[in-house]
């Protein structure tokens, strides 16, 4: 008794498997595209012409406003000992006399990087890493920064996240125009 509701279950498994095998087999399936597919699209993108879909540029030509400047004119030499390194002007804070000779080019120094010049010179160098908004000329100091440039006595260059950066004058702050409410 019990293979018969077995052999029943069997049975109709099977024919409902072979009913949808012709469905299936009617429905094509692929996973990639074809090359004669592949070749249309890229027919149809070739087609189109990006550029002409862009708006007329107004104003000076950018390429005559932003020409090259020459690094050597931006820049200030540091040479010590037959190597020379390149730091942006006002990169550096405080020169004393003792170092001054050392802010120019040496007759026949080589350029190397700044970390490399500074990892030689650090008896004689010193950094002081400053923010974003300090080397703008939009923050002051801390008093204790302050405090240690005066100090010091090394050549001290002005660092943002390990490298040479200019710092600008602090700017003065806009006078406040108080709102004056007029009176009645």
């Amino acid at each position: 008794m019990k293979t018969i509701p077995c052999t029943l279950f069997v049975c109709a498994a099977a024919l409902l498997s072979a009913k949808a095998q012709p469905a299936v087999a009617a429905m094509q399936m692929r996973d990639v595209a074809s090359q004669e597919e592949l070749l249309l699209e890229r027919r149809k993108a070739l087609q189109i012409d990006p550029m002409k879909h862009l708006a007329t540029a107004t104003g000076e030509d950018p390429s005559k406003a932003n020409q090259p400047t020459d690094i050597l004119a931006e820049s200030d030499i540091i040479s010590f000992r037959g190597l020379a390194t390149l730091v942006p002007k006002r990169a550096i804070l405080q020169t004393p006399q003792s170092y001054a000779g050392h802010v120019k080019m040496e007759p026949g120094a080589r350029f190397v990087s700044w970390r490399e010049f500074y990892a030689l010179n650090r008896g004689w160098i010193t950094t002081v890493e400053v923010s974003r908004e300090q080397a703008e000329g939009n923050a002051p100091f801390a008093e204790e920064t302050r405090k240690f440039l005066g100090t010091n006595r090394n050549l001290v260059v002005a660092t943002f996240k390990g490298g040479p950066v200019s710092v600008l004058p602090l700017k003065e702050p806009a006078p406040e125009t108080a709102m004056q409410t007029p009176t009645p």
